[in-house]
């Protein structure tokens, strides 16, 4: 288990379920009750776990103070595929920083970013390896 765990409260787990394990290959290793309908899923994506919690009202009330990241192979791909359940907020973008990033929401409207390492021969807002342009 991961020192620390996200854990989202959700009334419906199973469009979170689908929505994690279709886009980011999220795998079911933990659910209480072992029989459904669950109270609880522990989710491991890469080399992290993310929790689900069953609440019939979790609520809207203010802006998120929480924001997921999670590190993809390709942005642009993957946000190719968030309509599984998700939506497109903004992106993708070259950051300054070296990374691309884009902003998606979970089904139940979480915010999430995607990212992933650009190389350092990229600069912001370019796609081609500096030295191939024309």
């Amino acid at each position: 288990m991961s020192t620390i765990q996200p854990v989202i409260l959700t009334a419906d787990h199973d469009a979170l379920l689908g929505f994690y394990t279709k886009l980011f290959g999220a795998k079911e290793i933990f659910r209480v009750p072992a029989e459904s309908p669950a109270f609880y899923l522990g989710l491991r994506i890469g080399d992290t776990d993310l929790g689900l919690v069953s609440k019939p009202d979790p609520g809207t009330g203010a802006a998120p103070r929480i924001l997921l990241s999670i590190d993809v192979d390709d942005v642009d791909e993957t946000l190719g595929r968030v309509e599984a359940g998700g939506s497109i907020s903004s992106g993708p973008n070259d950051m300054p920083w070296g990374q691309r990033v884009a902003h998606i929401q979970d089904p139940d409207g979480n915010p999430l970013n995607l990212t992933q390492p650009i190389p350092a021969c990229f600069r912001q807002g370019e796609r081609e390896p500096l030295g191939q342009r024309e």
